[in-house]
């Protein structure tokens, strides 16, 4: 029996990818990876390894969720060590808990790698803290974009518009007009600042300043692709001071 590693491969940036990440992916035999994993750390995988893309990507064609834990399951069986490389980090909207259930119900080991999450590297990119002394003392993080299929509730973006000081959205750009209506529908300011960051540690990251009242048109306006993490609180203001602190140029 082979063993499958769950690995968060981190944001985009290969320098995020933990030591740990590393030296599992260059002992792996087969490596089935989501579209948002950058091609720098791909390198890492050995040559003679086995590549499977999985997709994962809104817009692209990928292998469906059963297909995929199904891939895991029988290459664990051969014997191999298999790992599932997902950006970000596996347990953080990242699907990894189910892989998870599904290998262990099936007896296959599975060992879990954490990853540097979107949701904290990203804005630390575009120098916006999520917390700050003087502006937020809370941090919820949401996804944007549910599961069609999921268990009953929705997100409810009018308690999260006073639930949390700073709010955290992955995937959030496809329902972006829904979102920043339903949070001012809660009660929070028009006038409240948002960052909408695109590509997050990349070269090409993209970083976009508004409203909620405007931040829709904006993003029109920018043509901004997935992925794209939005911001929304005060600490967005900090954006034009401490994005010198950042390892990349806005």
């Amino acid at each position: 029996m082979g063993k499958v590693y769950l690995v968060g491969a981190g944001p985009g940036d290969p320098g995020l990818l933990t030591l740990k990440a590393k030296a599992i992916l260059e002992q792996a035999d087969v490596v089935i990876y989501d579209a948002l994993v950058s091609e720098a750390i791909l390198q890492f995988i050995p040559s003679q390894a086995l590549r499977i893309d999985a997709g994962k990507r809104r817009g692209r064609h990928s292998l469906l969720q059963s297909e995929t834990t199904q891939l895991l399951i029988e290459k664990a069986q051969e014997a191999q060590i298999v790992v599932r490389l997902k950006g970000g980090d596996p347990f953080v909207f990242g699907r990894g808990a189910e892989e998870a259930e599904a290998l262990l119900a099936a007896g296959i080991p599975v060992e879990v790698i954490p990853g540097v999450t979107a949701g904290v590297a990203v804005p630390a990119y575009a120098g916006i803290p999520l917390t700050h002394r003087d502006y937020s003392s809370s941090v919820a993080f949401v996804t944007g974009h549910e599961s069609a299929g999921k268990y009953a509730p929705q997100v409810h973006w009018r308690s999260f518009a006073q639930g949390a000081e700073t709010i955290v959205i992955y995937m959030g750009l496809h329902n972006l007009t829904f979102i920043v209506t339903e949070l001012m529908a809660g009660g929070r300011a028009a006038d409240t600042p948002i960052a909408l960051i695109s590509a997050g540690t990349c070269l090409d990251q993209q970083t976009i300043l508004g409203t909620l009242e405007t931040i829709v048109a904006q993003s029109q306006s920018a043509n901004l692709t997935s992925p794209t993490l939005a911001i929304v609180g005060l600490v967005v203001n900090l954006h034009d001071l401490l994005q010198r602190s950042s390892p990349i140029a806005n």
